[in-house]
C-alpha cells in the first residue's frame, strides 16, 4: 500500500484520486515494460495494464495528470507512451536566445 504521508501537504488534495485507482492493487510490472520486453509478451501485458485501466473510477484525472506531466513510461490512464505522445503530438522546439537566422 503507498505511504500517502509522503505526499506533498500543500497539494495533498491533487494527489486524492490516486487512492482510489484499481491500479494500487496491481503489480507495477503490469504497467511499465521490463527490458527488452517485445512482441506477443509486450502486447499481453499492456493489454493486461488497459483492463485494468478500463474498470477504474479514476481513469480520466490519471490520464489528465500523465498528459499534463508528459509521463514517459508506462500505461497511465489506459494508453501507453506511444499513445499519450500521439495525443500530445511532437514536442515544440524552444527557441535558442543566442540562434542566427
Amino acid at each position: 500500500m503507498t505511504d500517502t504521508a509522503r505526499l506533498p501537504g500543500a497539494a495533498g488534495h491533487a494527489w486524492q484520486w490516486q487512492l482510489r485507482a484499481a491500479c494500487r492493487e496491481a503489480d507495477d510490472d503490469l504497467f511499465y515494460h521490463p527490458p527488452g520486453e517485445r512482441g506477443a509478451a509486450h502486447d499481453a501485458r499492456e493489454a493486461r495494464a488497459k483492463r485494468v485501466c478500463a474498470r477504474c473510477p479514476v481513469r480520466e484525472p490519471c490520464l489528465a495528470f500523465s498528459l499534463r506531466t508528459r509521463e514517459a513510461y508506462g500505461v497511465w490512464g489506459g494508453l501507453t507512451e506511444d499513445e499519450r505522445h500521439a495525443v500530445l503530438g511532437p514536442a515544440r522546439r524552444t527557441p535558442r536566445a543566442h540562434a542566427r537566422h
